[in-house]
């Protein structure tokens, strides 16, 4: 990891955006989970760890499909957040409040993990050494993105360029939804019998929707101040008025996945 980026990795707190992430953030359809359940992940019965939980999307979809869910994240607004809507949605979730790196939890206690929207931020040497503990032998781990599509000219690529107006050392612009080196970290933690996967929707946001969504992104909330977020939401909205006055907005977004499963010696 760079300087650079480790500098702005440490500066990100999503539990500043968390009102804004539960409401805004849309998260994976349920086509997505059907799709993890045909690859044998989020089955009934199966013992699953989502780390980088966050609000709970991620395990809350997998809970709904009948797995056994245990959803981890180092920030207890998050989850605290993922609770109420866990409650909403009639699922019991387990909550675990700590590093990724260092979770305490049991050896060979999970069948599979999963990590959604957040391999980015980890520290993989630690990360494998957790991975491996905690997973049984051939145990799979499942890493999935939804990914905006910055294309040009259109409603991504200018938010996008208005962020790094309000927060240049911002890290994530430009992205092609297709994460690079993510394969290579999976073989190097030990996985084999890799799957990758990926296609392109749209998510429909109103105005107020996306402004809410791009509050709770790593390049506004999560480290701006609150006058610095104030500042960059008048733009947007003034931004969205001006050149993008349709509304709601059809956001092109990106899926893609990684499915391994734990190499036995």
């Amino acid at each position: 990891m760079s300087s650079a980026r480790e500098e702005f990795v440490e500066r990100v707190d999503f539990g500043r955006t968390a009102a804004d992430y539960s409401r805004y953030r849309q998260g994976f359809p349920e086509e997505f989970f059907a799709r993890l359940r045909a690859q044998g992940i989020g089955v009934p019965g199966q013992r699953i760890l989502d780390i980088g939980a966050g609000t709970g999307q991620m395990a809350r979809g997998l809970a709904l499909g009948g797995a056994t869910v245990t959803a981890l994240d180092r920030s207890a607004d998050l989850l605290e957040a993922a609770k109420l809507l866990d409650r909403e949605a009639g699922v019991d979730v387990t909550q675990v409040i700590a590093s990724v790196e260092d979770t305490g939890l049991p050896d060979e206690s999970f069948d599979v993990v999963t990590a959604a929207q957040c391999w980015f931020w980890f520290d993989k040497e630690r990360l494998t050494r957790e991975l491996n503990r905690v997973l049984i032998p051939s145990g799979k781990l499942c890493i999935a993105q939804l990914d905006w599509l910055p294309w040009e000219g259109n409603v991504v690529a200018a938010t996008e360029a208005l962020v790094l107006e309000h927060n240049p050392d911002w890290a994530m612009a430009g992205l092609d939804g297709l994460p690079t080196g993510y394969v290579a970290d999976v073989m190097r933690a030990g996985f084999e019998g890799i799957e990758t996967r990926s296609y392109d929707l749209d998510l429909v946001y109103t105005h107020e929707a996306w402004r809410g969504r791009m509050r709770a992104s790593a390049g506004v909330s999560a480290t701006l101040d609150e006058a610095g977020t104030e500042r960059f939401d008048s733009d947007l909205k003034a931004l969205l008025a001006r050149d993008f006055p349709k509304d709601p907005l059809r956001v092109p977004h990106r899926v893609f996945t990684i499915v391994a499963k734990r190499r036995t010696q």
